[in-house]
């Protein structure tokens, strides 16, 4: 069953794109500060984080905003055979996700790109045939694989994709120009359903997450603001690929530290929501 949660009448729906472990560091490495006891709390709130070798284990996945107003997608996963992620479990799963979900992917209209990380962006631009077949297409045109959806970026996150990926200019940015479906934001911005775009900088220059308001209710996607249980039960700790630790920790505080009952929408963790109140 595909998992969902649902505030009011708006539906936060996890898409699953892939499985894999963390190949570039131990997790120890990825979070030099965590201590002893931080690893066993950690460890002991999402136990399928580590295998039994010691390897840190992600989970990739994207999720969807459906309320009465459309469709709005968050990050585009690791995509297809052929996609820049190749350290990931490819091909990902999105297109099977998207269809257990009842989604048909000329229905979205919205599509935010938390960050320009190629776990995040593997599916937003792509071939036919790797939209058809899952495997690699051949050296033709790539084109959003959204048809009909305004993707969403930070202006800040575009600025720095040379320092990010260069080649994410040619396979991402420029065909989303060319189909006047690239839109550039300065900070935050809203959406619709009592959903916004927040910047959350630190991760990369112009990361960004979604909330969704429901009263005293809300959730939060975070894509990377986040990438490990241990950074959500101790804000403070420093993950070894944020480009701005310090920025990253102020945007962690800043949409995590709020009232009410708070839902995460996590791309990595072993669940893909975890609920908890806070204060």
């Amino acid at each position: 069953m595909t998992p969902v949660i649902r505030l009011g009448s708006t539906e936060i729906i996890a898409l699953a794109d892939g499985e894999g472990t963390f190949p570039f560091a131990s997790r120890d490495a990825a979070f030099p500060a965590a201590e002893a006891g931080q690893w066993a709390a950690a460890d002991s709130f999402d136990p399928g984080s580590v295998n039994a070798a010691g390897r840190w284990v992600l989970n990739f996945r994207a999720f969807a905003i459906r309320g009465p107003q459309g469709i709005t997608v968050v990050d585009a996963g690791i995509g297809p055979a052929d996609s820049l992620a190749a350290w990931t479990p490819l091909p990902g799963r999105l297109p099977e996700s998207l269809a257990a979900a009842g989604i048909d992917r000329a229905e979205v209209d919205s599509v935010v790109l938390t960050h320009l990380h190629t776990d995040h962006v593997g599916w937003a631009v792509v071939t036919e045939e790797a939209v058809t077949t899952g495997g690699a297409g051949p050296s033709g045109d790539r084109s959003p694989f959204f048809p009909n959806a305004e993707y969403v970026l930070q202006r800040a996150e575009a600025d720095a994709v040379d320092a990010l990926n260069p080649e994410l200019r040619a396979a991402l940015l420029e065909p989303l120009q060319a189909a006047g479906q690239l839109r550039l934001l300065d900070g935050d911005a809203p959406l619709r359903d009592g959903a916004r775009v927040v910047a959350t900088p630190g991760h990369t220059p112009g990361h960004q997450s979604v909330l969704v308001d429901s009263g005293r209710e809300s959730a939060v996607v975070t894509g990377d603001l986040l990438v490990h249980a241990v950074q959500l039960l101790y804000l403070d700790l420093a993950y070894a690929y944020e480009m701005d630790p310090d920025e990253a920790r102020r945007s962690r505080e800043r949409v995590l530290r709020t009232d009410g009952r708070l839902h995460v929408a996590s791309s990595h963790l072993t669940e893909p929501f975890v609920s908890f109140p806070v204060g």
